[in-house]
């Protein structure tokens, strides 16, 4: 497998000066995002796939082990704040459980048996979409998870940086990242995985604003669970509004925190309405804003800000 084999290039790396190891490090690097960009079509056509299943509400499900399964872990977390994805529709599955995230345990990468288990004990079927990431393109773990998602009706994408492996010849959507030797070899947490990690970063941003979940290139899913981003909610609402901090705070106390739906309440909509259109628009922001007619004429901004600061200012 090209990810294991010891390149002739860097056979004398560790005798070469620190500034030519970087330099050489760093073209690897611009090598693994070359690698991803040529395989866009096939990410587009994986994110397309998933957002019909995902429409039908299947979950998420991240597949992996090593250096791969918190790579794929990672980016499955980060789904959770950053655009609401919904925890109870993501499902993170690393060989060796919680431990193995901070500590190595590589031989759960062949505990085939745990895999098929987990696979069957979460219940994952269709419309579910199982993403299994593994630079060897055959780890017995992540293999045998996405072999057994499959066979019960999920969605599989596959993602490895060797070419005819079984996880990119089984997955429904396969999408090879060819990266080559490493510059230490078999290190594929240096090319390989940046490579993975920016395929994985492509591939749920884009299933994400498919799904309604970026309006303008905001995060308007975004939960505000600490101080920073409930800043961050108060100026996505500014910028798309035009109204004031004290309005717009106002908006989201009214929205529980929702900034779609503050969205549509400084629109001038009832909290009912918007609720019901966003509903109708299956959460999309646009979608809903053109249900409901758009935006409200300038004569009508003083009275939705003295409606809203009144009512937070009612007991």
């Amino acid at each position: 497998m090209d990810t294991e084999r010891a390149s002739p290039r860097y056979a004398d790396i560790d005798l070469w000066e620190p500034t030519d190891i970087l330099h050489a490090m760093i073209e690897g690097q611009m090598a693994a995002v070359a690698a991803v960009r040529a395989s866009l079509a096939a990410i587009e056509d994986a994110a397309r796939a998933a957002e019909t299943r995902l429409q039908q509400g299947g979950r998420l499900i991240y597949v992996g082990a090593g250096t791969s399964g918190r790579l794929a872990v990672q980016d499955g977390a980060e789904l959770v704040p950053t655009f609401n994805w919904p925890r109870e529709r993501l499902l993170l599955l690393m060989a060796g459980g919680k431990e193995a995230l901070l500590r190595s345990a590589e031989n759960a990468e062949d505990e085939t048996g745990q895999a098929i288990q987990a696979i069957q004990q979460h219940g994952i079927k269709a419309p579910d979409v199982a993403i299994a990431v593994a630079a060897s393109g055959t780890t017995p773990f992540t293999l045998a998870c996405l072999r057994e998602a499959k066979r019960r009706g999920a969605l599989t994408i596959g993602i490895a940086n060797n070419r005819g492996t079984p996880i990119l010849e089984e997955a429904d959507c396969a999408i090879w990242l060819e990266t080559g030797p490493e510059p230490i070899a078999g290190s594929t947490r240096m090319k390989a995985g940046t490579a993975q990690r920016v395929a994985l970063n492509l591939l749920s941003s884009l299933i994400m604003i498919r799904l309604g979940r970026v309006h303008e290139g905001l995060m308007v899913d975004l939960q505000a669970i600490n101080a920073k981003l409930a800043r961050r909610s108060e100026n996505i609402l500014i910028r798309l509004t035009g109204r004031t901090p004290a309005e717009v705070r106002a908006a989201l106390d009214r929205a529980n925190g929702s900034v779609k739906l503050a969205v549509l309440l400084l629109h001038g909509y009832s909290l009912a309405d918007a609720t019901d259109a966003l509903d109708r628009a299956e959460g999309r922001l646009r979608t809903a804003l053109k249900q409901l007619g758009g935006s409200v004429g300038a004569s009508d901004v003083l009275t939705i800000a003295e409606e809203l600061t009144s009512d937070v200012q009612d007991p």
